[in-house]
């Protein structure tokens, strides 16, 4: 179920990265998959989401549609929205609304868990321990290049953040993610971080290095936990598994009884 977990301690904050282990999801899915409900079994992801909801004691968990870019959706405030066991789930389930499309949430509020989907991208979870700002980003090569890191860390300073620490999760690692060369050259030329050479000699990028450049120079303290999900089998991977595959997702939240400082 989970490839990393700390739960609440003294300032109330947990996070966990989950991966593909344990549930009831079956075929490419198989087991713990927590994707998309145009794929996989509503059933399947339902009691996925239940386990891991009972696992950590937490309630209805904040998803957003991503779509690799840089906006970032504040709950608790102007643009936030509402939660519910099935909100996660999308309008592919009659009744359920829309996602809002973003690629990273922030949030002061306790008992709101933020999630981040991801398949290879890099799942990126944030806080400020002591003020009890949170946030959750999905930093694709595309976003992580967009500004996405950027604008989650900005978000969380305008709402009080002031000493951020940063943990980066499983994703396709450096020796495995080939680009062509041109697009290297352009990813490299905004993010030098990126360079990287796959283990078989072509050009290729190393997002888990180019996200920790990019927080560290927003004075971000930088925590990498992220073994490679295309050669980790505990893992759903995009290009391992051809393009069809489930999510692990990044998750963190506060609970009630640890409220940060004002």
């Amino acid at each position: 179920m989970f490839s990393y977990l700390s739960e609440p301690g003294t300032d109330g904050i947990g996070l966990a990265f989950t991966d593909r282990l344990g549930g009831f999801s079956t075929g490419q899915f198989t087991s713990f998959n927590l994707g998309h409900t145009d794929e996989d079994s509503v059933d399947a992801l339902r009691a996925n989401m239940a386990m891991l909801r009972d696992r950590l004691g937490l309630g209805p968990v904040s998803v957003v549609k991503q779509v690799h870019g840089r906006v970032v959706i504040p709950l608790g405030g102007t643009g936030s929205h509402s939660l519910d066991s099935d909100s996660w789930l999308s309008d592919a389930v009659p009744g359920v609304p829309a996602l809002v499309h973003a690629d990273a949430q922030v949030t002061t509020l306790t008992d709101t868990p933020l999630a981040v989907r991801v398949a290879d991208c890099v799942p990126v979870l944030l806080a400020d321990r002591a003020q009890g700002v949170l946030g959750s980003a999905h930093a694709g090569r595309v976003g992580l290049l967009a500004g996405v890191l950027q604008e989650t860390v900005a978000a969380m300073r305008l709402r009080g953040a002031r000493r951020l620490e940063a943990w980066i999760g499983p994703h396709i690692c450096g020796r495995c993610y080939e680009v062509p060369a041109q697009m290297q050259a352009q990813a490299c030329a905004v993010l030098p971080e990126l360079r990287c050479t796959t283990s078989w000699g072509t050009p290729s990028l190393d997002l888990g290095s180019g996200a920790q450049g990019v927080l560290e120079r927003d004075g971000v303290t930088v925590h990498r936990l992220d073994p490679c999900t295309r050669t980790g089998q505990a893992f759903f991977s995009h290009r391992g598994d051809h393009g069809r595959t489930g999510n692990q997702i990044g998750l963190i939240w506060r609970v009630a009884r640890h409220v940060g400082r004002a």
